[in-house]
C-alpha cells in the first residue's frame, strides 16, 4: 500500500511537471505562448519594403504612397500575415494581449504618448518592435524607418505593447 501511494505521488508529480512545461508562464496566455517567429519575420520583411516611404498624418489605408503610423502597421500586418488591425493606434492598442516592455518580441506593436513631459497616457503613435532594440515605424522625416528604442525618447514615451501575432 505504501509503495502504491509513493508511485501515485511520483506519477502525479511528473504529470504536473509536464503540464507546467506546456503551460504558459504566469501572466501569459495561450496566444502569447503561440507567438510565431516565422510570422514576426514576415512582418518585419514586409515593413522593410516600405523603408523611406513618406509620412503623412491621416494617410488612407488604401495607399502605399504615404503612411501615417497606424496605416503603416495596418498595411504591414494585413499584407504579411493576413492580420486585420483597426485604423487608429488607440484602437490597435486594444487588440491582442498585453506585453511588458521587458518581454517585447519581434513583431509586437509598441504604443507611445505624445511627449516625455506629459503625464497623459493617451496613445498617439504605434511602431513595430523589430528586435535587437529597434523599432520599425513612420513619423515625420525620413518616413518609414528603423530607430533605436531602449535609452531613447521613444522608450521614455512608452505606454504599452501588444502581441497580435
Amino acid at each position: 500500500m505504501k509503495l502504491r501511494k509513493t508511485l501515485i505521488g511520483i506519477v502525479m508529480g511528473l504529470t504536473l511537471g509536464v503540464t507546467a512545461i506546456a503551460m504558459p508562464m504566469p501572466g501569459e496566455n495561450v496566444a502569447h505562448a503561440a507567438w510565431s517567429q516565422a510570422k514576426a519575420d514576415k512582418v518585419i520583411a514586409t515593413g522593410k519594403k516600405y523603408l523611406g516611404t513618406p509620412y503623412k498624418f491621416g494617410a488612407s489605408k488604401n495607399t502605399t504612397a504615404v503612411f501615417d503610423c497606424s496605416s503603416f502597421t495596418q498595411r504591414v500586418f494585413r499584407v504579411a500575415v493576413g492580420k486585420s488591425l483597426p485604423r487608429t493606434s488607440r484602437d490597435q492598442a486594444k487588440k491582442g494581449i498585453s506585453v511588458s516592455k521587458a518581454n517585447l518580441k519581434k513583431g509586437d506593436l509598441v504604443f507611445f504618448k505624445a511627449s516625455t513631459t506629459t503625464k497623459s497616457k493617451r496613445i498617439t503613435h504605434v511602431a513595430i518592435y523589430a528586435g535587437n532594440n529597434k523599432l520599425l515605424h513612420t513619423y515625420g522625416q525620413p518616413g518609414v524607418t528603423f530607430t533605436g528604442f531602449k535609452g531613447t525618447s521613444w522608450e521614455k514615451r512608452f505606454v504599452s505593447a501588444r502581441r497580435v501575432l
